[in-house]
């Protein structure tokens, strides 16, 4: 019987110890994992109040007004918009109404890292914002020259309204994708189409807007 028991125990030693390793290799990378995780998370604060848009390509799609001084999670971002969560909500919000906090140092062992990530991080946001800026500057002093200070500023954050004028459309929006005109008698009227929205203008005057049902 001992002689039996011996390579048994042997055996179930053997099968253990391997186990026991892949154990510990897997809670090392969870842990490895939540604290990259940590050092990814990344947080922006409003300068001014901005709209919450569940598609970023259409204005319409407003899901909540964020005030200004709140705080989101970023998510993602292209050259004009943040995706971001706030409370229970995402969505997408325009970057200039945001600024990106400083990453919480948290942990002094990962002080290095951490400040590599945010400088990293923050020569990418200079390189794709600067031509922005400059961009943004023109657009509205062209803007402010053209329809006063208060028109501009609505026009250069691409906000549209009912009994604007096609032209003031095409400063705010830009030249739409498709444009259907019919005439009837005197009126012309006028169908714009944007990626995810449609347009309708009579007579140089925009009247109504919708989306586009896909």
């Amino acid at each position: 019987m001992k002689k039996l028991l011996i390579p048994l125990l042997i055996s179930f030693i053997t099968i253990a110890l391997p186990a026991q390793v892949n154990k510990t290799d897997v809670l090392q990378d969870l842990e490895k994992n939540s604290k990259d995780q940590n050092l990814q998370t990344q947080t922006a604060t409003l300068k001014s109040s901005s709209r919450l848009f569940g598609q970023k390509d259409d204005l319409t799609t407003v899901i909540m007004i964020i005030q200004a001084k709140e705080t989101v999670n970023i998510l993602g971002s292209d050259s004009t918009y943040y995706k971001v969560s706030y409370q229970e909500n995402e969505g997408f919000i325009f970057k200039r109404d945001a600024v990106i906090d400083a990453i919480p140092v948290t942990d002094t062992k990962s002080v290095n890292q951490q400040v590599a990530v945010q400088n990293n991080q923050q020569d990418n946001q200079n390189v794709q914002q600067q031509p922005a800026q400059v961009d943004q500057a023109a657009r509205f002093s062209y803007l402010e020259k053209k329809y006063g200070t208060s028109m501009a500023a609505l026009l250069n954050a691409g906000k549209i309204w009912k009994g604007m004028t096609s032209e003031m459309v095409r400063d705010s929006w830009g030249s739409p994708a498709k444009v259907s005109k019919t005439f009837e008698g005197n009126f012309v009227k006028e169908e714009w189409t944007y990626r995810n929205t449609w347009l309708y203008i009579e007579n140089d005057i925009l009247s109504d807007w919708g989306p586009i049902k896909k």
